[in-house]
C-alpha cells in the first residue's frame, strides 16, 4: 500500500496536499522484534504500515497483555503523545520485518496549521483511532471469548497465520490453552 492510499483511507485529501504533507514522510525499514513506540517516552513520530504487522502491549510482571494489532495501511501512533504530547503508556513491537512511512509529530502540527485539509485529515485520524479503542473496548466487556475470537477470524483472518497464538491469546483475555479449545471447536 502506497502511501496516497494509506492517507486517502484516513481521509481524503487533494493532490496539492498529499504532495505537501508527503515531503515530511519518509519510508523507514526495521526487523522482527524491535520495538517502534516505547511506553513512558513521549514519542515524536507516527507511523503508517507499509508492510509487515505490529502488535501493542502493556508490559506487566506476568505477561505482557496485547490489546492491538495493525497490519498494512494501519496507523501505529502513541495517541496520548499525539493528542497531548505526553509520555505514551503502550509499546509497539514489530512481529514481522516491517516497511513504515514515518512522520514527525512536530511537522505534521506545523502543517495542521498550513492547511485546513491536513487539520480535518488530523481531525479524522483521531477520531477513527476512538472509534477503534471503544470496539475494542465493548467487544472486550460484552463478548465471549469464543465470539472476540470469531470476530478476529471474520475481522482480520490473516492475523492467525501472521502472529504468535500467545500473542492472540493475550489480545483475546484469555490463556494459550483456552484458545487451543476454542479453535479445536471450529
Amino acid at each position: 500500500m502506497n502511501i496516497s492510499q494509506i492517507l486517502n483511507k484516513i481521509y481524503p485529501l487533494p493532490s496539492e496536499t498529499i504532495t505537501e504533507i508527503t515531503k515530511y514522510i519518509k519510508e523507514v525499514k526495521f526487523e522482527k522484534g524491535h520495538i517502534l513506540l516505547r511506553a513512558d517516552k513521549i514519542e515524536r513520530h507516527l507511523y503508517f504500515i507499509k508492510k509487515g504487522v505490529v502488535r501493542a502491549f502493556a508490559a506487566q510482571e506476568e505477561n505482557d497483555i496485547t490489546f492491538w494489532f495493525g497490519e498494512e495501511g494501519e496507523t501505529v501512533l502513541s495517541m496520548k503523545s499525539y493528542v497531548e504530547n505526553q509520555k505514551s503508556y503502550e509499546n509497539i513491537e514489530l512481529l514481522e520485518n516491517c516497511e513504515l512511512y514515518e512522520l514527525n509529530i512536530d511537522h505534521l502540527r506545523e502543517l495542521f496549521n498550513k492547511d485546513i485539509h491536513i487539520a480535518n485529515w488530523g481531525r479524522k485520524l483521531a477520531e477513527k483511532e476512538l472509534l477503534k479503542l471503544e470496539k475494542r473496548i465493548i467487544l472486550r466487556e460484552l463478548q465471549s471469548a469464543k465470539e472476540r475470537y470469531d470476530e478476529l477470524l471474520k475481522s482480520t483472518p490473516s492475523l492467525l497465520q501472521r502472529v504468535q497464538l500467545k500473542f492472540i491469546a493475550s489480545y483475546l483475555g484469555i490463556t494459550p490453552v483456552s484458545l487451543s479449545r476454542i479453535r479445536k471447536e471450529k
